[in-house]
């Protein structure tokens, strides 16, 4: 039987079906952080947008109560209980489905549940960033070391420096390099990484956007493939920065366009954690918390 998965973040609905396997079937960019407010809630014209794309998907997959499961994070938490408890009625009564807002503790477990391996016995760093907030695993073999929860975001950058996403962009990479390292002042990060991976589409934007990606030597879990050293990281965002406009980019994804509105700006947090932490590689990944929902059903 298909079951249906959908990941709610900050900006981003993905929706997974898995029956043998799992697969991202479509994906729907909504910026839920604009006008948002805790104690009213999600703007007016996001909430039409959300229920106009529930009523698509409902109806194209025959969604139903018992064969599709939600998890909702990011902005989502900082909602007031009675925010919450109301867009948990509005699906119950419009869709039937359960809107299921997660906790950060859970949504830890399931990016650590999706990216559990032995990794070769190398200490690795899983950044899993969103709208609103980034989260950090750390594991050293196959066991989880730490965790670390981040109250920054793509958002963030988006609304602090308007002119990133100019056709190119009028801001430069180490202006928000250090915005961001300025926020993260207090963060404490060993130093002793094997690798980075960073998840959450990585894997597919940098082979869409040309990024130097070499075979990964790491290790071999038959799903990263690739890796791309520091250097080739930041000329790569470099690139995405100067040479390539935002029509071009928008033209690399023509099924979600304005998930590439984050790109530049998304690139930049990840970066500032990879210097913390003296990271010489990284390994893209398109892994996210819905695989871990997958492997902990296994």
């Amino acid at each position: 039987m298909k079951n249906y998965y959908i990941d709610l973040g900050s900006s981003t609905i993905k929706f997974y079906c898995f029956e043998k396997e799992l697969k991202l079937i479509e994906e729907h960019s909504i910026y839920f952080k604009n006008d948002f407010n805790a104690e009213t809630g999600i703007s007016e014209n996001n909430l039409k947008e959300l229920c106009h794309y529930f009523e698509k998907i409902k109806e194209k997959y025959d969604l139903k109560y018992y064969n599709t499961h939600i998890f909702v994070t990011g902005i989502f938490r900082n909602l007031i209980q009675e925010r919450k408890q109301d867009l948990v009625k509005l699906f119950n009564d419009k869709f039937d489905l359960h809107f299921n807002i997660i906790s950060h503790g859970i949504e830890n477990y399931y990016l650590g549940k999706a990216l559990e391996n032995d990794y070769n016995n190398k200490k690795v760093l899983i950044i899993n960033m969103g709208g609103k907030t980034t989260e950090l695993v750390s594991f050293n073999g196959s066991k989880i070391i730490d965790t670390q929860n981040l109250t920054i975001g793509v958002a963030d950058l988006l609304n602090n420096f308007n002119k990133v996403n100019d056709k190119y962009s009028a801001t430069k990479v180490e202006e928000m390099e250090k915005y961001v390292d300025d926020k993260l002042s207090t963060l404490k990060l060993d130093t002793d990484y094997d690798c980075a991976i960073f998840t959450g589409g990585e894997e597919r934007f940098e082979l869409l956007t040309g990024f130097n990606l070499v075979p990964n030597t790491l290790f071999n879990d038959n799903i990263h493939k690739y890796m791309l050293s520091l250097e080739d990281y930041i000329k790569g965002t470099k690139k995405v920065f100067y040479d390539i406009s935002l029509e071009e980019l928008y033209a690399l994804m023509p099924s979600n366009p304005k998930w590439m509105d984050g790109a530049r700006s998304g690139a930049i947090i990840p970066l500032v954690l990879f210097k913390k932490a003296h990271v010489k590689w990284i390994i893209p990944s398109d892994l996210n918390l819905i695989n871990g929902v997958i492997n902990d059903l296994k």
